[in-house]
Parts: structure tokens; sequence; C-alpha cells
């Protein structure tokens, strides 16, 4: 039996980028390329006509860019996921991408077998997001004491039940959800139940935004009440 196999589009204005990622991902059995674009409104067009499963998003791009166009798709309702693959120029580049919608981050200085299993995560519904940059993520948005702020995760954060608190913390430390099962003892299907509420009640669409969530209200691993 065939494996299924993961429809990706490359998306990026540089042709020796897109050649080197080709090759990277054109060895992986289970990863399908299914097409490539050269900028945003391209990429539009591709995610209309190959329903890829993935969608590896460079940032600056002739045109539209890849944030103009990680927006657009959401707001068509695009099922693509997709992730942002860049030089990591800014902190608030990056924010505005996962902000839009964005499930993942990656260098273009991943490694090769790290970019592939990174595409067969997201592909699988977890995130893709280095250490590092979700440490500089999380600065970026902390650096200033902001009360407001604080007062309005604080209201979001008191939405949760206990374990949901649990998963939202663990979420933040940069735990996938094969993690938080093992450390939470629970099945990973039961913690993607509650890393979806999570999502709703804290009104985020990634586990970026759980994290300033988390982070903005300077929260303890002490329980939230049921």
């Amino acid at each position: 039996m065939n494996p299924v196999r993961t429809k990706v589009l490359i998306v990026d204005d540089d042709p020796l980028v897109r050649a080197g990622l080709r090759m990277i991902l054109g060895g992986a059995p289970d990863v399908e390329l299914v097409a490539e674009a050269a900028d945003g409104q391209e990429a539009l067009d591709a995610v209309a006509r190959e329903l890829p499963d993935v969608v590896l998003m460079d940032i600056r791009m002739p045109r539209m860019d890849g944030l103009a166009a990680t927006r657009r798709l959401r707001e068509l309702g695009s099922a693509a996921r997709i992730v942002i693959l860049t030089t990591f120029d800014t902190d608030e580049m990056v924010l505005t991408a996962l902000r839009h919608g964005a499930v993942g981050f990656l260098l273009k200085d991943t490694p090769p077998a790290e970019l592939v299993q990174a595409v067969r995560r997201v592909a699988g519904g977890e995130p893709s997001l280095s250490a590092s940059v979700t440490a500089r993520l999380i600065a970026a948005v902390t650096s200033a004491p902001d009360t407001s702020r604080q007062r309005a995760a604080l209201a979001l954060l008191d939405r949760l039940t206990a374990r949901e608190r649990e998963v939202a913390m663990a979420v933040s430390e940069g735990l996938t959800n094969t993690e938080i099962a093992r450390s939470l003892y629970m099945g990973v299907a039961t913690v993607k139940s509650h890393v979806g509420s999570v999502f709703a009640k804290l009104e985020v669409s990634n586990r970026v935004q759980v994290a300033r969530c988390v982070h903005d209200a300077g929260a303890g691993p002490g329980p939230a009440a049921d």
C-alpha cells in the first residue's frame, strides 16, 4: 500500500532556494511537491488549483509578499497549513505572520532532515517553531511591562479549566502534543482536544499566541479554577 503523501507548495522568489527545497523534499517518499510559486499572488493561484496540505512561504517577495499572501489565504478559508521559511529579518515580521495564521516558522538554514520532519509535523497538526525563534518571539512581546495587556491576558486565562491551564502552560514552554501527553499523563487525542479548547477560549489561532498570553499574564504553574 502506498503511503499517504503530503502535498507541498513552495513559495519563494529565489529560483535557487526553490531548487534546493525541491531536492530536499523530493527525496521524501511521503511528500509530494505539487507546485512552486515565485510570489504571493502566484501562491494564491497555486493553492486554489492544487489544494496543498502545506505551504512553505517566504516573506519578502515581489508583487505580493508572504505576509499578505498568508493573510489572504486565511481570509479565503484555505485549509493549507502555512509555514514561514525565511532568514528571520525581524521579530515583528514573524509575529505578524503568526497573527495572520501561519502555523510554523523555520529558518532557511534548517538542516534538510529537520525540514522534512517539520513538514510531516505540520501536516499532522503539530506546529513547527524552532526553540530559538520561540524564545525570541516571547522576548519580543514581553520585554516591556504593560499592565493593561496583563489584565487582558489574565482575564482570558481565567476562562480555562485547571487542566486546560496546565496544557496552556505546557504549550507556552514549547512542548509538542506528544510531549504534553507524556508530561501530564494524558492521551495525545485528549491533549489535542484540550489545545483546541484553549485556542477557542483564549481567542488565538496558534501556539505562539498561547505563549504570548501566558507570558503577558505573568502566569505561574498553579492551576486555574474550574
